[in-house]
């Protein structure tokens, strides 16, 4: 080849070198873009309660480091259950997030227009009924690992009167509060569950009030079915054992604590948001269980003997195997009305529209 040859070569060879690394560039920032596949969650308190929203958050940290750079995740937190959280939708829908969790009962209203409104996204609605090609129901069989912790709370009591902090009187509620007096009456037989109402997910206040007058009027153990762990830290003050939910809430009340139901969020996360991301996402429904440990216990604490800790691990063998379980007959209602004959035992469509309390529970099935 000449020098002219050459000299002329050159810049062709500049130009193409320049063009590799142009295309080399927007291959990377190809990769990069589709790597910052966006999820979000919606909580309807903060995402540090020491109970649901912070187990659920959990959840989308163990997304989020099992998938590193290939996933951007979000969070809104304490989004009231009204026309508000359409708005936050919109926003997130708008911020680029291709699957939206919503983890509050009253959000399901709002999710369901929105998967009418954005068909190209996914929607996960957590302890809803709603379905669509594009929304998905999950959750799972807290009621048996609640079972558990009442059979600790049942052996705590000295009194035989247990008080149980609930929020609303839907049917998830409903069906905890139940599988909790069971449990209870396994380990303490004629043991009585009271129940306060707190009209709310997510109010401290509110919460260490029930338990104060849940208290007062003869409760020697604590339980609840709400979010915050005041009731434990006046389980704490008052120096009575007490039975959390959600999170291992034992740090509020490290003297109370007994045990309590937690949900194993993360697995499923993790499995949907890369269903979503590779194109294999389909709508359905999921409640997980003991068996694949979606729901369970949490670490007991001091005021657990290992008599009941025995006896809490031979149930939950036989939760886990199907040779027992909470709601099968015959089980009354508080009349005395038998609601479960034996032989039957409830299918989660049952569950799912319980409006009735057992036998033993002092309260109102409507709140």
């Amino acid at each position: 080849m000449t020098r002219r040859k050459l000299a002329l070569a050159a810049p062709l060879f500049a130009i193409g070198a320049a063009a590799i690394a142009l295309a080399i560039g927007a291959s990377a920032g190809s990769a990069a873009k589709r790597a910052a596949f966006k999820a979000a969650w919606i909580y309807v308190g903060p995402h540090n309660d020491g109970g649901w929203s912070q187990a659920h958050d959990a959840g989308r940290l163990y997304v989020q480091k099992a998938l590193g750079g290939d996933v951007e995740t979000t969070f809104k937190e304490n989004i009231p259950e009204g026309p508000q959280v359409s708005q936050v939708i919109d926003s997130l829908v708008r911020d680029g997030n291709k699957i939206i969790f919503a983890t509050s009962f009253g959000f399901q209203s709002a999710m369901a227009a929105a998967a009418e409104k954005y068909p190209d996204v996914k929607f996960e609605m957590a302890t809803g009924t709603i379905q669509k090609k594009n929304m998905a129901e999950y959750f799972g069989a807290g009621e048996d690992a609640i079972y558990l912790s009442g059979m600790a709370a049942g052996a705590a009591t000295k009194k035989g009167v247990i008080g149980y902090v609930v929020p609303f009187a839907i049917p998830e509620v409903i069906r905890h509060a139940n599988a909790f007096a069971l449990g209870a009456q396994a380990t303490h037989p004629g043991v009585k569950v009271r129940l306060i109402w707190t009209n709310s997910w997510f109010a401290p206040d509110k919460e260490k009030k029930a338990a104060e007058n849940l208290h007062s009027a003869g409760a020697d153990v604590i339980g609840q079915n709400v979010d915050s762990p005041a009731a434990g830290q006046f389980a704490e003050s008052a120096g009575i054992p007490w039975v959390g939910y959600d999170s291992d809430a034992k740090k509020f009340a490290p003297k109370s604590w007994l045990t309590a139901a937690v949900y194993n969020w993360g697995p499923y996360y993790l499995r949907r948001t890369k269903a979503a991301m590779n194109g294999t996402w389909k709508t359905g429904f999921y409640y997980g269980n003991l068996k694949d440990k979606f729901v369970g216990l949490a670490p007991y604490g001091p005021k657990v003997s290992a008599k009941t800790k025995t006896a809490i691990a031979a149930k939950k063998a036989a939760l886990v195997s199907g040779k027992f379980y909470e709601f099968a007959g015959p089980l009354h209602d508080q009349s005395g009305r038998l609601r479960v004959p034996k032989g039957k035992r409830l299918t989660v469509k049952d569950l799912y529209a319980m409006n009735w309390l057992v036998k033993g529970v002092i309260g109102s099935a409507k709140g």
